[in-house]
């Protein structure tokens, strides 16, 4: 190779031998015909339970790894679209770094193609069966309210029984379609699931260089971090990083809080078990609408950090909040004074924390301090919606004490409002979202009047302020941010750029307030989206992990972009367990990590 060449990746390469405090490995990443293949994900797993860290290959093919343990086995995945993967087991290497070279084979069943792509593109096939934005819309914020839709799992042809069991299903867990639509959704799903039509419309083309390009030369300086938590029946839910540099997640269905410690190769891991007192299995929602391998007795959803540095969750089927002493390693829980399932909480500059109520269309309030609690019922659209949601209480025990199976389609039950996302305005005033409302609202802080406003666009979900007090929205079924200014009461929409495009479920983002760029959840595209506001640009980084439905974003202290994976039912995500995930744009990480990407 010429001197322009061998250089950059030698100077690398003695940076990398110099610096590195454990194993690495490094090398090329070629095809059959010796040609560079850029783009590709280089992906070493060691430990148990297991870290996963991801590089891109660069220009000439090239990848760095650090940061793995001498004494460790690991295994490497190389994953291009459109190349047959790769999986090499290692041996513990010491403190050197292993040259290692990878030679891809091009795939030449489309079938496999087809297979390596995100789920949005299976999703597409079906979005494009409907001729009503009405169905559309509908199919988006409820088929994947809470999983992938369009991955190996779900992108199945299933027999009129099956299907109904699948519907059934769906309505016992809140998700049901209107009764016409859901008769409909058999054949839609049907038609665009064949192989036989499907495989030859997503893999058109693949043979030609164009076909699935590779991400930017900005995005292959990342470096990707997965880190396991739990097992097949967990659902890791709501993480949060602490600024004592933890990383904190809890755990739904098994009634735990993970504490995880990035700063020590594979990570160290604590579990503690959330108190569930004499709670019966599914809380108060023990009418059966529980996936089949849980222990939920208490639920926990939403976490963040308070004044004093202690853990705050929501206990959604609890309907408790619960307070989790970071020195004692101990929990205290608080009763909520009425309301059902609280869900996504934030604690405000005086320390009262804030949440929403989905299933009974209220916001809560909970001052540590005072002991004050008020909970806020917040406008229905109509008097006959006001008066479903005061049964609600009626309903789930009757469903206790009554056998009874639901219908696929769950008429107005399914679009009853739920209260999601919140945050806080510079001025103090609280902001939530409706999600199936299709509205935000805004809480006096101190007068608890409520004000709603209708967004002109579907499904808004988690939101965020950025620092200049704008407020950033996701549309679930809308495939877009929109930015809303409180002043003037005025929406600004933005367009998500993933393809195909209107197959992105963006379920929730969050504002780096250092930068003001907005992170965004790619939950149907096995990716995070930045979009810089300076710029007016889109960024969009795969994450390595086939079915990755992310939750809710957070920021560590060196810049780094943290979530969650969290697909229900677990199993449907590759290798079948949820992970924690970290994203460095940069590729600097806590342990040494050189790359020789441009």
């Amino acid at each position: 190779m010429q001197r322009s060449l061998v250089f950059p990746f030698f100077v690398a390469l003695l940076v990398f031998s110099t610096t590195a405090q454990s194993g690495g490995i490094y090398g090329r990443v070629v095809s059959e015909s010796e040609s560079p293949i850029v783009g590709a994900m280089v992906t070493v797993r060691f430990g148990s339970p297991f870290q996963e860290r991801t590089v891109f290959s660069g220009e000439e093919g090239r990848y760095a790894v650090s940061g793995i343990p001498d004494e460790s086995d690991f295994l490497v995945r190389v994953r291009r679209i459109g190349w047959q993967d790769i999986r090499s087991p290692h041996s513990p290497m010491g403190e050197d770094a292993s040259a290692t070279d990878f030679t891809m084979t091009r795939l030449t069943d489309p079938a496999l193609v087809a297979a390596q792509l995100p789920a949005n593109h299976w999703y597409g096939l079906v979005l494009e069966q409907l001729d009503s934005e009405h169905e559309r819309e509908q199919l988006v914020r409820q088929c994947t309210f809470c999983h992938q839709q369009g991955n190996a799992a779900t992108r199945l042809q299933r027999s009129p029984e099956e299907w109904q069991k699948v519907l059934s299903l769906m309505a016992r867990m809140g998700g049901g379609l209107d009764q016409e639509f859901g008769a409909k959704i058999p054949e839609i799903f049907n038609k665009a699931y064949d192989p036989a039509t499907a495989v030859a419309k997503l893999t058109k083309g693949f043979e030609k260089p164009g076909f699935a390009p590779p991400p930017s030369a900005e995005v292959r300086k990342a470096v990707i971090d997965e880190y396991q938590l739990g097992g097949r029946s967990s659902m890791q839910h709501d993480m949060i990083m602490h600024p004592n540099g933890y990383a904190y997640s809890v755990d739904m269905t098994t009634d735990s809080l993970f504490r995880l410690d990035p700063s020590v190769p594979g990570g160290a891991r604590e579990i503690y078990p959330i108190p569930n007192g004499s709670n019966p299995l599914g809380g108060a929602l023990a009418s059966g609408a529980l996936p089949s391998n849980t222990d939920m007795r208490v639920g926990p959803h939403s976490l963040q950090v308070g004044p004093d540095g202690d853990v705050w969750i929501t206990l959604a089927v609890g309907n408790q909040l619960a307070r989790f002493d970071i020195d004692e390693k101990s929990f205290t829980t608080e009763d909520l004074p009425g309301g059902i399932y609280p869900h996504t909480l934030r604690i405000d500059d005086r320390g009262r924390i804030w949440y929403t109520i989905a299933v009974s269309n209220h916001v809560g309030m909970y001052d540590p301090e005072s002991g004050q609690h008020e909970v806020i019922r917040v406008p229905a659209r109509s008097f006959g919606e006001e008066v479903t949601l005061r049964l609600i209480p009626v309903l789930l025990w009757l469903s206790q004490h009554v056998d009874f199976e639901p219908s696929g389609g769950a008429g107005e039950g399914a679009s009853l409002p739920i209260p999601y996302g919140i945050d806080f305005a510079p001025d103090g005033g609280v902001w939530f979202s409706q999600l199936n409302a299709h509205r935000i609202g805004r809480i006096d802080p101190e007068t608890f009047e409520i004000e709603m406003i209708d967004t002109p666009f579907t499904a808004p979900r988690r939101m965020r302020f950025d620092s200049k007090g704008m407020l950033w929205i996701p549309g679930f079924s809308s495939n877009l941010i929109s930015k809303f200014d409180p002043q003037t009461r005025e929406f600004e929409h933005i367009e998500l750029p993933i393809e195909p495009l209107g197959t992105e479920t963006p379920y929730a983002l969050n504002v780096d307030l250092v930068t003001d760029d907005v992170w965004i959840c790619g939950t149907n595209s096995d990716s995070l989206i930045r979009y810089q506001q300076a710029e007016k640009k889109f960024t969009v980084f795969p994450l390595p992990t086939q079915v990755t439905y992310t939750r809710d974003i957070d920021f560590g202290a060196d810049g780094s972009v943290w979530t969650s994976n969290s697909n229900v039912p677990a199993w449907q995500i590759e290798t079948g367990v949820p992970r924690i995930i970290r994203l460095h744009v940069d590729g600097n990480v806590d342990m040494p990590m050189v790359s020789s990407n441009p």
